[in-house]
């Protein structure tokens, strides 16, 4: 994910709304975005192999190399959708934008002027692409298309997943609203945003098991959640 300039972000506001008005973006709550309507073509990013497919009719089409998120600055785990299409936004994105309706951030394909970052985790979370085919995928795909990135929602399957608190946001966290809201705790919107409801929400959820309610989940809060073994 980028630290965007004020005037994109605004032009983010008005593309987000005219796309919201026209039943484009669909909101996910209380689960995590799972998109299941299917159109004629379908992304797949595979985040470890740096690879990005393009199905149409379920059949692959396209293969590309991508750079994605570095281990601090992830690429979003999940099922999305193109919601947004952007020309020429300044040249650390490259001519083309594609962006995807992840709840909690402003995340997309695009281009790069970095092309030596491909085929590595070099990127703040966004899915980067040479710009040749960027503007090839730009011109394949329509608004609505379905993007599925792949991998543990977690984080890496072999380690504990990191702990979370206020101020963090991401997969993790609509994981553990979800699961605070189907126990009868969490009342808000699982938008992956760790705010002061979430907290609250967690703080009550660990004084009614006899944990410590310190508002962090832990190991020991994934555990009790059902979310690891």
């Amino acid at each position: 994910m980028h630290s965007l300039p004020f005037r994109i972000v605004v032009l983010f506001s008005i593309l987000y709304l005219s796309a919201l008005s026209m039943g484009i973006i669909v909101h996910a709550d209380p689960s995590l975005p799972i998109v299941s309507e299917q159109g004629v073509y379908a992304i797949e990013v595979y985040p470890r192999q740096h690879r990005l497919f393009v199905r149409a009719n379920g059949k692959i089409v396209k293969k590309y190399s991508v750079a994605v998120g570095n281990h601090s600055t992830p690429t979003p785990i999940g099922e999305y959708k193109i919601v947004y299409k952007g020309e020429n936004w300044g040249a650390s994105f490259g001519p083309r934008w594609l962006g995807l309706n992840v709840p909690w951030g402003y995340y997309g394909i695009h281009g790069t002027n970095r092309p030596y970052s491909i085929g590595q985790h070099q990127s703040h979370g966004c899915i980067r692409m040479w710009n040749h085919d960027v503007m090839e995928l730009y011109n394949l795909v329509p608004l609505g298309t379905k993007v599925t990135i792949y991998g543990h929602v977690l984080g890496e399957s072999d380690r504990d997943p990191k702990d979370l608190a206020e101020g963090d946001v991401g997969g993790a966290v609509q994981l553990i609203q979800s699961r605070l809201k189907s126990a009868g705790y969490f009342k808000g919107i699982c938008n992956g945003k760790f705010l002061s409801d979430t907290t609250a929400a967690l703080k009550r959820y660990q004084r009614d098991h006899q944990m410590p309610p310190t508002g962090v989940v832990t190991i020991n809060e994934y555990k009790e959640l059902g979310l690891v073994e």
